[in-house]
C-alpha cells in the first residue's frame, strides 16, 4: 500500500499501521492510492449519476405517486437512496486524506492509516462473512445452471390470474380483459424458476406452475436466463457493499432497471398513461411475434448479467479470501 512520506512521530505510527495492514494481505491485494481530489471527483460524479434516478423517486414519493417501472427497485429491494448515492472504491484502494470523511466511509468497513482510509476486509464480522459466503455460493450455482428462456414473462400474468388481486392496480390498468389474461395463462406452460416471483402468483395460478417452489429451493432452481434472477444481481451487489465498490453496484443497478423495463413491458399492464409511456411499448407475449421479441430481450439481459455475475463472484471471493488472510495474520 502506497502512502505519502511522513516525518512526525504520529506519521511514523501511521506508517507502522500501514505496514501492519499491508502484511495482512497478499501482494496482489495491496492497496492502490487515490489522492483526495481524485477520489472526491469520482465520488461526486458517481453521486450525480445516481441522483438521476433517486431524486425523481423522492419527488414522486413526497407527492404519493409511483412509477411502476422506475420506482420498483427502490420499493422492492429497500436499499436506501442515500446509500445508493454514496460512492465506495472497493478493496485495494487507499483514499488519501480521507480521515475526516468517516460519515461516508464507516469505521465498520474502513481502517484509518495515518490520514488515509482503506476498505479493510479484516473488519468483516462473522455474520457478514457468512452472508457473503451464502451469496457467492448462490451466484456460482446460478451461473452453472442451464438457462431457461421459455418462461415468456408469464409471472406477471400469473399474479393477476382470475383477477382476485391485481398487484399494480394502484399504478397501472390492465391492457387486456380479465378473460383474455386468463386465457393466455391457461394456454401456456408456466415454467417460473424464481421463488420471489412465484410467491406472488395468484392462488389459483400456483398449481399451474411446473414446479412448486419454496425458499429452500432457490439455490437449486435459480438459473441465469431468469429476468428476475438477473435483476437480483443488484440485490446481491448492494448486500456486498462497500467491499465490492460502487462501480459494480451501479452497473448491476443499471441492468436491473433494464430488466424491470422488459418485465413490465411484457406484462398485461397498460403503461401508455405514463408521462414517459412512449418509452414502454408493450411486448405482446400473447402473440407469436411478442413471444419472440421477449425471448430476444431476455437473452440480451442474460448475456449482460453473465459478465456481471462473474465479476461479482470474483470480487466477493477476493473479499472473503482477504478477510481470511487478515484473520490468520492478525
Amino acid at each position: 500500500m502506497q502512502t505519502q512520506a511522513h516525518n512526525s512521530d504520529d506519521e511514523k505510527l501511521g506508517a507502522t499501521e500501514t505496514g501492519r495492514v499491508a502484511q495482512s494481505r497478499s501482494s496482489e491485494t495491496q492497496a492502490d492510492s487515490l489522492p483526495k481530489p481524485v477520489w472526491q471527483s469520482l465520488s461526486k460524479s458517481y453521486g450525480d449519476a445516481m441522483r438521476r434516478w433517486t431524486l425523481p423517486y423522492r419527488v414522486r414519493r413526497r407527492a404519493r405517486q409511483r412509477h411502476p417501472v422506475q420506482d420498483f427497485l427502490f420499493i422492492y429491494y429497500r436499499y436506501s437512496t442515500k446509500k445508493l448515492e454514496c460512492w465506495h472504491p472497493g478493496l485495494k484502494i487507499c483514499l488519501q486524506d480521507a480521515a475526516g470523511h468517516q460519515r461516508q466511509f464507516s469505521k465498520q468497513a474502513y481502517r484509518q492509516v495515518g490520514n488515509d482510509l482503506v476498505c479493510d476486509p479484516g473488519l468483516l464480522s462473522p455474520k457478514l462473512r457468512t452472508s457473503l459466503g451464502w451469496i457467492v455460493d448462490l451466484l456460482r450455482k446460478t451461473q452453472n445452471q442451464r438457462p431457461n428462456f421459455s418462461c415468456l414473462g408469464l409471472h406477471e400474468w400469473a399474479m393477476v390470474y382470475r383477477g382476485e388481486e391485481v398487484r399494480h392496480e394502484k399504478t397501472a390498468k390492465l391492457r387486456l380483459s380479465q378473460s383474455e389474461i386468463d386465457a393466455v395463462v391457461e394456454s401456456r406452460s408456466l415454467t417460473c424458476t424464481h421463488y420471489d416471483a412465484f410467491r406472488f402468483y395468484a392462488i389459483d395460478a400456483k398449481p399451474l406452475n411446473r414446479m412448486q417452489l419454496t425458499l429452500d429451493d432457490r439455490p437449486s432452481q435459480e438459473q441465469p436466463g431468469c429476468i428476475h434472477a438477473n435483476m437480483d444481481l443488484y440485490k446481491w451487489a448492494f448486500r456486498s457493499m462497500p467491499w465490492i465498490g460502487s462501480d459494480l453496484l451501479s452497473r448491476c443497478f443499471s441492468l436491473a432497471m433494464s430488466a424491470r423495463e422488459i418485465d413490465m413491458r411484457a406484462s398485461p399492464y397498460d403503461l401508455s398513461y405514463l408521462a414517459d409511456g412512449d418509452q414502454y411499448p408493450p411486448i405482446k407475449i400473447e402473440t407469436p411475434a411478442g413471444r419472440a421479441q421477449y425471448e430476444l430481450c431476455q437473452r440480451e439481459i442474460a448475456d449482460q448479467a453473465s459478465g456481471l455475475r462473474r465479476e461479482l463472484i470474483s470480487k466477493i471471493e477476493l473479499v472473503l479470501q482477504s478477510a481470511a488472510l487478515a484473520r490468520s495474520t492478525g
